[in-house]
């Protein structure tokens, strides 16, 4: 219960920012414009072999062969911020000071498009790249970005000698334990390699934008600031994630061993859209609420013991257009003020629910125009209730309050 009702917010850095776990999630993320030159992306095969396991006699044989082959595929990222936005530490990125933030990315293909994070090009005036261990800088066009998602591509003219497309690999299929690599330019020390495994799967974190990024791999691979926008490798040498975000202790911003990243379906299919439509759309559903637990459900008398307690609908969006019910009687409880009366969601689209992160994760799935089944529980009695999905708006700021 006082998980539930308590926000905790922990320190963590977007490799470097506040990352914030919390009870009450609203249930929307942003789209932006972005920018369409019509060129198509196509991510290309390794140019080098993928490592090879039988050659590797231990783990750091294994590590050092990734290292030399994928190595050359990533990118030092220098982004020239406004003058009127550089503040020491930008909250989403890693500043060096007088208006650069620094950051990795990740070449995948022959055409010289770059994965990154938003938060790393997010408000620059210009973005310069180096690839490898070269010294050559090239000025970086920003074809499209995504705060949903915190991923940003780009594009670099760069000769076909110094373009080696990392091999992108399936996150989803990516399992707790398994050894992972991340290569990146912490603090600026570029080409920097760390080992680890992978911690969990199934994670969400917070957005540049506030909403929730879902399927997010974590790892306790060495990840600091500048490490935003670097592969996270797995065993064979392919991608499974872009390096994002890491949880810090106390009053230090280093690396705990708790770091995240975007998993790597995720940011195909940003590109995918980028190169479709021009432009990033995420579903939107418009509550915000919290987990039941058994414990809740016997201290509030609610009818359900697992589920989705419905604290606020957005008016006008598509919860409230369908019907929802957000609570109508403010309560406190172990300090933390919040609505009762509301519907309690009990199944998606047919699927029972345990709690807020099924319900944000099959939102993340959606997409806008998409109709979603939501059993209710309304006072007692179960009802189903069809919504048909929105656009989200750019921001949680831009959410309207009831």
């Amino acid at each position: 219960m006082k998980n539930f009702l308590r926000s905790s917010f922990g320190s963590a850095l977007l490799g470097g920012v506040v990352v914030a776990a919390f009870g009450w999630v609203a249930i929307a993320a942003g789209w932006i414009n972005a920018d369409s030159s019509g060129s198509t992306v196509t991510v290309a095969e390794p140019l080098s072999a993928p490592v090879d396991a039988s050659e590797a006699s231990d783990e750091s044989n294994r590590v050092n062969q990734i290292y030399r082959r994928d190595g050359q595929g990533v990118a030092f990222i220098s982004s020239q911020l406004k003058p009127e936005e550089s503040s020491g530490l930008s909250p989403f990125g890693e500043s060096e000071g007088g208006g650069v933030a620094t950051g990795s990315g990740i070449l995948i293909d022959t055409e010289g498009h770059v994965l990154t994070n938003n938060h790393v090009v997010e408000g620059a005036d210009k973005v310069e790249v180096k690839l490898g261990s070269s010294d050559t800088t090239y000025t970086a066009e920003v074809v499209g970005t995504d705060p949903a998602t915190d991923v940003a591509l780009l594009k670099v003219e760069a000769p076909a000698s110094s373009l080696h497309p990392l091999a992108l690999g399936d996150s989803s299929n990516v399992e707790v334990g398994e050894p992972v690599v991340a290569i990146g330019n912490p603090f600026g020390l570029d080409r920097t390699v760390t080992a680890g495994i992978v911690s969990a799967i199934q994670r969400q974190i917070q957005a540049p934008n506030g909403f929730s990024i879902s399927h997010v791999i974590q790892t306790d691979a060495a990840i600091n600031p500048g490490n935003s926008g670097g592969p996270l490798i797995e065993s064979e040498g392919k991608v499974i994630g872009i390096n994002s975000q890491i949880q810090t202790g106390g009053s230090g911003d280093g690396n705990v061993g708790i770091g995240f990243a975007v998993p790597i379906n995720t940011a195909r299919e940003v590109v995918q859209q980028i190169e479709e439509h021009g432009e990033i759309k995420h579903a939107y559903l418009g509550i915000s609420g919290g987990s039941i637990t058994p414990d809740l459900a016997k201290a509030l008398k609610l009818p359900e013991e697992e589920g989705v307690l419905v604290n606020e609908v957005v008016k006008g969006g598509p919860a409230d257009e369908a019907g929802i019910k957000g609570g109508d009687t403010s309560a406190t409880i172990e300090g933390a003020s919040f609505r009762l009366g509301g519907d309690v969601i009990t199944e998606v689209n047919g699927k029972k629910i345990t709690g807020m992160e099924d319900v944000i994760n099959a939102v993340n799935a959606a997409s806008p125009g998409d109709k979603m089944e939501l059993t209710v529980d309304r006072d007692g009695k179960p009802q189903t209730i069809d919504v048909t999905l929105g656009v989200r708006p750019a921001s949680a700021e831009e959410v309207p309050s009831r």
